[in-house]
């Protein structure tokens, strides 16, 4: 095997990656057009995003489980024909009940992909290269939440929503079919412990420091969810642009801010070792922004707006598995990863659509977008306990 084909699986591992959000962002892209033709209400809107998130979030310690114990090459295509053929089927629904079950069976087929994936290119790449990698496979999480919100409104407004999914559920099977053959299966460590989930709760109960910051990650995770879900809705209606370019809006500012603030929340937390600090400051000087895109006006602080919200999450996006590995045993950080996710996902993303919605049809979209704000004061709260927690158990 080539010595450069360790890059190849992390180049491999990035389409599939691009496509993993490109298909769970198309959705809300198209919002106005399912609010139109299936008469959907602001609360039904938001369901369609929670019910994702619950079954996502459910799901994600299972999965880890599985793809411990499984070939990791399987659970990734696997996986990728799963979730790109629901994609497809759900160009074919007709009602809203048909909507919920095809946005949370998707949520299911695409739980297994990031556990397999980073434990695959963990096992290609060691010490030396393992940072460089799994940052370069993180950047298809941020193009595809682009691709995924600028195309499907561009294809919708053109050709109608249902073939938004056609066209991204197609392009994946076609893309795990080519894969099928290039995509090879590493050997794993014979002697890798795998930590059984009651002895890795008992350890959990005994770090506070842990569950504040899972319970910080949920907020985190809430805020952001917020935005993914409702902006390219909430420009719509506002500010009056098309579906493209609500949606390509939505997530263009945002996601390259945080291309670039994530890199430097990285090497602010590994100067200074305060990586918590930095997590703390990215939501705590968030805050303002996320207020001023629900409220402002004005297209020109809309986009500053979106663009200082998107490099402060990046700078609390870098540190947020790297945290909890600081204050979690070596052996626990698998199963510390998969639960950090699950909570996150079913307290946060799965919450956040649906919240917002409710918000939305008493008070408007803008004021309730502006008071997720509120959220990220309270995870600036949880890692501040949780800097003081840990400075009291290092005393000690």
């Amino acid at each position: 095997m080539s010595p450069r084909y360790k890059w190849y699986v992390v180049a491999m591992l990035w389409w599939i990656a691009f496509f993993n959000y490109a298909d769970r962002q198309a959705i809300f892209s198209v919002f106005p057009l399912l609010e139109k033709e299936l008469h959907l209400s602001s609360v039904q809107l938001g369901l369609l995003g929670s019910a994702f998130a619950w079954v996502y979030g459910l799901a994600s310690p299972a999965a880890g489980l599985i793809v411990d114990r499984v070939r990791r090459k399987s659970a990734i295509l696997g996986g990728l024909q799963a979730w790109s053929l629901i994609c497809m089927a759900t160009a074919a629904a007709r009602s809203f009940p048909a909507l919920v079950f095809f946005r949370a069976a998707e949520g299911l087929g695409e739980t297994f992909y990031f556990p397999a994936s980073v434990s695959l290119v963990s096992d290609y790449h060691g010490p030396r290269t393992r940072s460089r990698a799994l940052g370069i496979h993180q950047t298809s999480v941020y193009i595809g939440t682009i691709a995924g919100g600028f195309f499907a409104g561009a294809i919708a407004q053109h050709y109608g929503w249902r073939w938004s999914f056609a066209v991204f559920g197609g392009l994946g099977v076609l893309l795990g079919i080519v894969l099928t053959r290039a995509l090879r299966e590493p050997k794993r460590p014979a002697d890798r412990a795998r930590m059984p989930v009651d002895e890795f709760l008992r350890i959990l109960l005994r770090t506070p420091a842990a569950l504040l910051l899972m319970a910080a990650f949920v907020c985190a995770n809430f805020v952001a969810v917020v935005l993914l879900s409702w902006m390219p809705k909430f420009l719509f209606d506002k500010f009056h642009m098309s579906l493209a370019a609500a949606g390509l809006t939505a997530t263009v500012f945002v996601q390259l801010a945080s291309m670039v603030g994530a890199p430097i929340g990285g090497w602010l937390a590994d100067r200074s070792r305060q990586r918590i600090g930095v997590q703390a400051a990215g939501v705590l000087c968030g805050a303002p922004f996320v207020v001023l895109c629900g409220l402002t006006n004005s297209t020109l602080w809309l986009v500053v707006a979106l663009s200082a919200w998107g490099f402060f999450k990046g700078l609390y996006d870098a540190n947020i598995f790297a945290a909890l590995f600081d204050v979690v045993p070596e052996e626990a950080r698998g199963t510390a990863a998969g639960f950090m996710n699950m909570v996150g996902w079913l307290g946060g993303g799965g919450t956040a659509p649906l919240v917002i919605g409710f918000i939305a049809r008493d008070r408007g979209l803008g004021v309730a977008i502006s008071m997720a704000a509120a959220v990220y004061g309270v995870a600036g709260a949880l890692l501040i306990s949780a800097i003081a927690v840990r400075g009291r158990t290092a005393t000690r």
